[in-house]
């Protein structure tokens, strides 16, 4: 039941959306429903209709809102920098917004704000000079390692409580006699140092645009080719 006892603020559209983006990050995006919404905002669903059609409008307005804190390449400058900048502002509102990375990944949730950014992106490496083919392939790696990488990163994200349990895990399963090189690299989790400084993503991203950089000054018109 709504809580009419002290004044509410009035409703508008991108107060509905905020509140709806701030429930997705909090409970997750499978648990919003108007109801939900309504109750969170002091209001009966039933008056989130006279400012959103319907859920699915919802989920198209937290999408954009997540795509407002990205930005497409720039059209202008080094083309590496430009993409780097762009991937970066991409892998930062998904990390802000983890729920957001399979549902853009959909064909049924195709924004204009992600379509200007797919464009950007294939434009900007055509104008560095790479073959339409090359492009192709490029604008795949990248877009797929951008999205994967957070995908991934928002599956390996724990609370201190949980990282604690999985080194005591870790440690009374995993030994050096056995898998010497894995308890390594455990240990560089498991441990503080200056290896945490180094953004993982970042280190995958320069090692890609490195490699278009060796494709484009080789000559190459296809990346099967170097």
């Amino acid at each position: 039941m709504v809580d009419t006892s002290e004044p509410r603020l009035g409703l508008t559209r991108d107060r509905i959306l905020r509140a709806a983006l701030n429930l997705a990050d909090t409970s997750g995006v499978e648990s919003l429903t108007m109801r939900g919404l309504g109750e969170n905002l002091g209001f009966e669903a039933m008056s989130l209709y006279h400012h959103v059609s319907n859920k699915d409008d919802v989920l198209d307005g937290i999408l954009d809102l997540v795509l407002d804190e990205s930005q497409p390449p720039l059209a202008s400058g080094v083309w590496t920098a430009s993409v780097r900048d762009s991937a970066i502002s991409v892998h930062r509102a998904l990390q802000r917004h983890p729920w957001a990375c399979t549902i853009l990944s959909s064909p049924a949730r195709l924004r204009p704000a992600r379509l200007r950014y797919m464009d950007s992106l294939l434009g900007r490496l055509r104008a560095a000079g790479f073959s339409a083919d090359t492009t192709y392939h490029a604008y795949h790696v990248l877009d797929g390692f951008i999205f994967g990488f957070s995908m991934w990163e928002a599956n390996h994200t724990y609370t201190e409580a949980e990282t604690s349990a999985m080194a005591a895990a870790f440690a009374s399963t995993i030994t050096a006699s056995s898998y010497p090189h894995l308890v390594e690299h455990g240990q560089q989790h498991f441990s503080d140092g200056p290896i945490h400084d180094v953004s993982a993503f970042e280190f995958g991203l320069d090692l890609i645009l490195n490699g278009l950089v060796d494709t484009l000054e080789g000559g190459s018109s296809h990346l099967s080719d170097v």
